[in-house]
């Protein structure tokens, strides 16, 4: 798909394919794209991981916006936003002083980068196809009816279109599905537009649906399912049979890369926390470390699965080695001196990398606490949102201040349908209080505990100085 700059010294030739080009014309007249041609050109390999990481941005806030039930309108300003960040693609009719054929290039490279990380199993390929096609369809439906037309002109889409004497013989029929005198009518099987079936919008007949051109969206939308759905396979096909030694580790980086995208990042809180200032985050934890935090302080014991989570936890807001140490002594007070520095000092230090191979460990994602080590009997790490029954997280959720029937079903809803970290952020939202805050950013999904913390430190520094102006 992709050959490497040279400069960077590898290569990714065995994934690339011969395209003709159209001379004389732009790569990228439309700002819409089928992306049923592979691109060939050389790319080095920052480009291939910022494409990549940039465009996961789009699709994982696509994602947030469309679990938590957001209204379209509230998802399209969103994904705009979102969108002008990371992956901005303007139409024809912009402004000029934009760099329409670069943003269109680095939209088309991304999605074929993604499409060949994404490809490796079913699951995956799913995720994306879902994700791309809603892409796709807030994009479509920005256009206006002039480029739409033209798009699928050159894309080679066409429809039979109704003919006169058979718009008047089915008159009756479809005066009852649409706006009939203004409307051009297409004929279609009717298993290529399913969502206007179900909708019982279209006049069927002997197997065709006849549908107006103010539902042309469906059609499209159709088209675009089937091609990537088609190529997905296809490049799940060639990845299994061609798996290159130079290019599987930078497909991993990447799905490593996002999938804890804050993993590597600094979630120091900023003040030099020590083991006695700890107690004073905890208003800040997000569940999953406010149930160890609790069981910690009732037991005086963790362990050894949610010791790791909770010390590289400590580790991300900012604890050393030695404070670390102070705090897990301190908590353990029922263990002499002794034991304590021979059954688990050692442990905590090689958490920070100070004994063994000296691995600088990072604080663990979200994707990492909900799959890895899943907790058995008598363990208590892990999610909540996934590890909890739903009476059990009921419960947790009255306790930590959650009393709102909706609010409860709601996240008991999500956690039914494994959206594990959309539940933590309306947890989070539901308990600072920012459902009628109107704010932009909370639509974006936790992907980390340590983010978590950081969003509320953050969130309650800023009332805070809300209030101070608004007593001045």
């Amino acid at each position: 798909m992709y050959s490497i700059d040279k400069s960077n010294k590898r290569s990714l030739s065995s994934y690339t394919y011969e395209v003709k080009r159209h001379q004389g014309k732009k790569s990228y007249p439309h700002v819409l794209n089928f992306y049923s041609i592979s691109p060939t050109e050389e790319i080095t390999i920052d480009e291939f991981e910022s494409f990549a990481f940039d465009r996961m941005q789009v699709l994982k806030a696509l994602e947030g916006a469309i679990l938590r039930n957001k209204e379209e309108e509230e998802i399209k300003k969103h994904i705009e936003n979102v969108s002008n960040t990371w992956l901005p693609l303007h139409s024809n009719e912009s402004d000029k002083g934009y760099s329409l054929q670069e943003e269109r290039r680095k939209d088309h490279i991304s999605h074929f980068i993604l499409r060949l990380v994404y490809s490796r199993t079913e699951n995956l390929r799913a995720w994306f196809l879902k994700y791309e096609c809603a892409l796709f369809k807030l994009r479509f439906s920005r256009e206006n009816k002039d480029e739409k037309l033209s798009f699928l002109k050159d894309e080679n889409i066409t429809w039979k279109n109704l003919s006169k004497a058979e718009r008047e013989s089915m008159a009756n029929e479809l005066r009852w599905s649409s706006n009939f005198d203004e409307e051009t009518f297409f004929e279609i099987d009717f298993e290529k537009v399913p969502d206007l079936v179900a909708r019982r919008a279209v006049y069927l007949k002997k197997g065709k649906a006849y549908v107006p051109m103010t539902d042309l969206l469906s059609l499209v939308m159709y088209e675009f399912r089937q091609r990537l759905s088609k190529a997905l396979d296809l490049a799940s096909k060639s990845f299994i049979t061609s798996r290159n030694e130079r290019i599987m580790p930078m497909l991993n980086e990447i799905i490593k890369q996002y999938d804890g995208r804050t993993q590597t990042s600094n979630y120091s809180v900023g003040d030099d926390p020590t083991s006695d200032s700890v107690h004073q985050l905890v208003e800040h934890f997000p569940l999953c470390m406010q149930h160890l935090y609790q069981n910690l302080r009732e037991n005086l014991h963790l362990k050894h699965f949610a010791r790791i989570q909770f010390n590289l936890f400590l580790k991300g807001i900012g604890l050393t080695v030695d404070e670390a140490l102070a705090f897990w002594k301190k908590s353990f007070s029922n263990i002499d001196d002794a034991k304590f520095q021979k059954d688990y000092a050692y442990n905590i230090r090689h958490n920070y990398g100070a004994e063994g191979k000296r691995q600088d460990y990072k604080p663990l994602n979200c994707m990492s606490i909900i799959t890895k080590q899943r907790p058995n009997s008598g363990q208590i790490h892990g999610c909540p949102f996934r590890e909890f029954s739903q009476s059990n997280l009921r419960s947790k959720l009255v306790q930590m201040g959650v009393r709102n029937e909706e609010h409860i079903r709601e996240i008991l809803s999500l956690t039914e349908r494994e959206h594990y970290q959309v539940a933590c952020t309306k947890y989070f939202e539901i308990t600072k209080g920012l459902l009628d805050d109107n704010d932009e950013n909370i639509i974006e999904t936790i992907e980390h505990p340590n983010e978590y913390l950081k969003a509320s430190i953050s969130l309650k520094k800023n009332r805070m100085k809300m209030n101070n102006k608004d007593d001045k």
